[in-house]
């Protein structure tokens, strides 16, 4: 019997995953259960159970009081009785006195097998989300099981995670069997066990698929410094490398576009900008205006604005469908972005009696890129350096456009 408990708990730890102590301990709780249930008694009782050979002792615990205190046979033991059992026992110690019980009853089994099934199952979900906690921010595959009250319920193997509506991407329909990379945004726990939370529509999921695609991105050589992302439309995303050797756009673009076509699929061919990452904040509010061209930047460092001037046949290209190029431009840079074309920027000199010189003087740098003697590049620090074209559009892989353009109109590798 003892040998048959061994191997059982041996097998339940390998198949569960849980820790054979963990499962000691629920037998010895599910016994001491078992005995006060058998025998109706309050009694204090502690089972050990040897992990070798795994042989039961019972064992019986009572407080020594003055033999004027007794008041509770069960829980308590007169000092003259406890003396004839060991006589350097004093008033306030615990006499710990072996007991054999007699079989239990099929009440009692009955009892014992509810508490270890019960910690057995609290011992696994402890594991899942351990294991799931540990993976927070990590990219999983699922299986889409069920759609239930707008919400997608994945099946991960060991459990079952949830994408909630609002981590959904609002132009994707999931149906059954659909297998998909997510995020694994969040692991609640519950009393019905871990909650596995998902997202389809978080900006970390598009940093991880370029962590997966890229291997100079995993490698540590090329670096995301921002994302931006409107889930289901477009996302903006600025890099740089940190090996002057090693070219960030092709890097994230890959041969013909093959590293960058494989998210964009994974997505739902949702449109990916990249752009280099530059010191000069200028030169990353132009970048991060791509697919327009920029000429002119005041920049305010004191409130975080910007003021960029652009072609006339640009305009409606800088600020983008319904003003998304500029809205991501700004969230890639974290900076107030104000887009004026020339002929807008010419009227509002006008109008505020101002040259450009005076205004340029109002701002705190200017930087005019229509000229030859452009900003000259800087290094980010002492490590990488940034002489790079501006940006890649992955329009040019997908024909679909959101906006008629010419092949001047895009920085291109």
């Amino acid at each position: 019997m003892n040998e048959e408990l061994i191997g059982v708990i041996d097998l339940l730890a390998k198949t569960k995953r849980i820790s054979k102590d963990v499962l000691f301990e629920a037998l010895e709780s599910a016994l001491i259960s078992s005995y006060r249930k058998n025998y109706g008694t309050s009694q204090n009782v502690k089972v050990s159970i040897d992990r070798e050979t795994g042989k039961i002792n019972f064992y019986s615990q009572k407080e020594v009081v003055e033999d004027d205190n007794l008041f509770d046979d069960n829980l308590e033991i007169s000092l003259t009785e406890a003396k004839k059992i060991d006589s350097k026992i004093n008033v306030g110690d615990i006499l710990t006195e072996e007991i054999v019980p007699a079989d239990f009853s099929r009440i009692a089994a009955q009892t014992a097998r509810q508490v270890v099934v019960q910690r057995i199952k609290d011992a696994e979900r402890e594991v899942i989300y351990s294991d799931f906690r540990d993976r927070e921010n990590e990219i999983i595959t699922g299986q889409v099981q069920r759609v239930s009250y707008g919400s997608i319920y994945f099946d991960l193997g060991e459990t079952e995670a949830v994408l909630p509506p609002s981590e959904q991407v609002k132009s994707k329909t999931y149906k059954q069997g659909d297998r998909l990379k997510l995020l694994l945004l969040q692991v609640k726990k519950t009393t019905k066990g871990p909650q596995v939370i998902l997202s389809r529509s978080h900006p970390n999921l598009v940093k991880r698929l370029f962590e997966l695609e890229v291997p100079e991105i995993s490698e540590g050589i090329v670096e995301i410094y921002s994302i931006a992302r409107e889930a289901g439309s477009r996302t903006k995303i600025a890099v740089f490398s940190r090996d002057e050797e090693v070219d960030p756009l092709g890097a994230c673009v890959g041969y013909k576009g093959s590293r960058v076509k494989a998210i964009v699929d994974e997505l739902d061919d949702e449109k990916i900008d990249i752009v280099i990452y530059d010191k000069k904040i200028e030169k990353f509010i132009a970048n991060a205006l791509s697919p327009a061209n920029v000429e002119k930047v005041f920049i305010n460092e004191k409130e975080k604005s910007a003021l960029v001037i652009v072609p006339d046949l640009q305009l409606s290209l800088a600020i983008g469908k319904e003003g998304q190029n500029a809205r991501l431009a700004a969230k890639l840079t974290n900076w107030k972005i104000d887009i004026k074309s020339n002929e807008q920027f010419e009227n509002y000199l006008e109008e505020e009696g101002l040259s450009e010189e005076e205004l340029a003087e109002s701002f705190s740098r200017f930087s005019d890129f229509t000229k030859e003697d452009e900003l000259e590049d800087e290094s980010i620090d002492d490590n990488f350096n940034i002489d790079k074209e501006d940006s890649y559009n992955i329009d040019e892989v997908h024909e679909d456009n959101d906006i008629e353009r010419t092949e001047d109109d895009l920085f291109t590798n």
